[in-house]
């Protein structure tokens, strides 16, 4: 079965940092670049983070720029997001996605997402 799957979330206050995996079943990441999105209540489905299948290319919506860091590790067949400086407005769904060879392409499948909540 091809899937996504997200972990890492959690209940985390104010100011405090999560890193959140994903990983893959049924294929591999690693020749795809990925984005990390997140999705509230009543909004949009938003990215927040791409990076490319190597690795060397990232971006960031301004958000979460100097907050948020994307990586991946090819050999484990991983990608990351470290947030850190957490905000209340940050709590929402967060997933990510595969976009295709490059992160310019728009993205098509997405994993069901992990819960992170900010809150003090």
């Amino acid at each position: 079965q091809v899937q996504l799957v997200e972990s890492g979330g959690g209940l985390v206050q104010p100011g405090g940092s999560l890193r959140l995996s994903c990983a893959a079943s049924g294929f591999s990441l690693s020749p795809y670049a990925i984005g990390w999105f997140r999705q509230a209540p009543g909004k949009e489905r938003e990215e927040l983070s791409c990076i490319s299948n190597s690795g060397n290319s990232t971006t960031y919506v301004d958000s979460v720029k100097g907050r948020f860091t994307i990586s991946r590790d090819n050999a484990k067949d991983l990608v990351f997001l470290q947030m850190n400086n957490l905000k209340p407005e940050d709590t929402s769904v967060y997933s990510c996605g595969v976009h295709g060879t490059k992160c310019i392409y728009e993205a098509d499948f997405w994993g069901q997402g992990t819960q992170v909540t900010v809150s003090s």
